[in-house]
């Protein structure tokens, strides 16, 4: 079969909103970004690649000023959005159109289901399936600048020449092993995530080493958290680059309330010194004054060895299961899944599963990990 790979520029409002009226009556149209972010905190749109199964249209939008009909497309029920990978390509979408597209489909997510393996790339998955390859020489190109050359041209238009071929592809392998409910519900899941409303107040509890801070100390971290989270997005800068977490938890351990102290904590940029320090020295201030009811409490600690022996009865009953089902163990259960487990039982009380196991997943593996949790706590007791 020829696939059209030619790319198309389209930077003209009434072309656009003319292909979105086609885009419309398809089943499926596969989409790709192309995006900079080296010194910002968003990214920036820099191109949006849609491939319709008989072309390769590249949308500028540095020139479109209509985006309503994109909108529409990307919100269309009736239209499956077809993307590899897709996290960062919804938080373009996010940033320039303001939506999430839906319903989508996330090509690596259904290679993993369909047992080609997790966290395939784009270029490995048109080569195993198509024996096609694709070059990916212009992953790190400036997709700002204008006019875009011919290389980049190509590669962008490349990225979703094939798509619609590999997604049909894919449908069939996990129509005939019955997972496709399983990718449907994943991709739902990054759906609904990316539309969460932001919320920094547990930003803290991401910080490496939070576990080590008591309480009072806690509530100076969680504050300074907030505020650089606040800060970078206001300011459109990535948050290293306004102040390291390294550099937070230690002001937050000396609850440093001078700028004489404050100057001495490693890493922190000249800048932001400059700018911030008064800020972070009152946060600083204002947290110490908080009332003892309001200190977040103590962190848990990273698990401990005793824990060890039933961690490991849970990863390999995990990992006999996924090698009789053919899939990678990752798409099943994430490390921080185990964690959960197993913090719930240490207080005594029947071991729970966290909400990503109590949908689909608890018949093939949920089930199962409780009874194999309440058997390795029955068994240390009789010890």
């Amino acid at each position: 079969m020829l696939i059209p790979s030619e790319p198309i520029w389209i930077d003209q409002d009434d072309q656009l909103a003319e292909l979105c009226a086609v885009w419309r009556k398809q089943a499926a149209i596969a989409v790709d970004t192309e995006f900079m972010r080296s010194d910002t905190f968003y990214p920036i749109a820099g191109l949006l690649q849609i491939g319709d199964g008989k072309g390769c249209y590249l949308i500028d939008p540095l020139t479109i000023s209509n985006l309503a009909p994109l909108r529409e497309l990307m919100l269309d029920t009736a239209v499956t959005k077809v993307l590899h990978s897709c996290s960062e390509d919804l938080e373009v979408f996010q940033r320039w159109l303001g939506v999430v597209p839906a319903p989508l489909f996330d090509t690596q997510i259904a290679a993993a289901f369909a047992g080609l393996g997790f966290s395939l790339g784009y270029s490995g998955l048109v080569k195993n399936l198509l024996t096609i390859e694709i070059p990916k020489d212009e992953t790190r190109s400036d997709w700002l600048q204008r006019p875009l050359s011919v290389a980049q041209l190509k590669y962008a238009a490349l990225d979703v020449a094939h798509m619609l071929i590999v997604y049909g592809k894919l449908l069939q392998l996990l129509k005939t092993s019955e997972r496709l409910e399983w990718v449907k519900s994943d991709c739902a899941d990054l759906v609904a995530n990316a539309r969460k409303l932001e919320d920094y107040s547990d930003a803290y509890q991401k910080v490496g080493f939070a576990w080590k801070l008591r309480p009072q100390e806690l509530a100076i971290l969680k504050q300074l958290c907030i505020w650089r989270e606040r800060e970078a997005r206001a300011r459109d800068l990535p948050r290293n680059r306004l102040i390291k977490e390294p550099s937070l938890w230690e002001i937050a351990r000396k609850k440093i309330q001078d700028i004489a102290h404050l100057s001495k904590v490693p890493d922190i940029p000249s800048r932001t010194l400059k700018n911030d320090a008064e800020i972070i020295l009152q946060i600083v201030r204002d947290a110490l004054e908080l009332d003892e009811s309001s200190w977040p409490a103590r962190l848990e600690p990273p698990l401990a060895q005793s824990e060890g022996p039933l961690m490991k009865a849970l990863k390999n009953y995990v990992r006999e299961y996924a090698e009789q089902a053919q899939l990678p163990p990752e798409v099943l259960i994430r490390k921080k899944d185990y964690e959960y487990l197993v913090r719930s039982g240490m207080q005594g009380g029947a071991y729970q599963l966290p909400a990503r196991l109590m949908g689909w997943r608890f018949t093939l593996i949920g089930e199962g990990l409780l009874k194999v949790a309440q058997t390795q706590s029955q068994q240390s007791e009789t010890l």
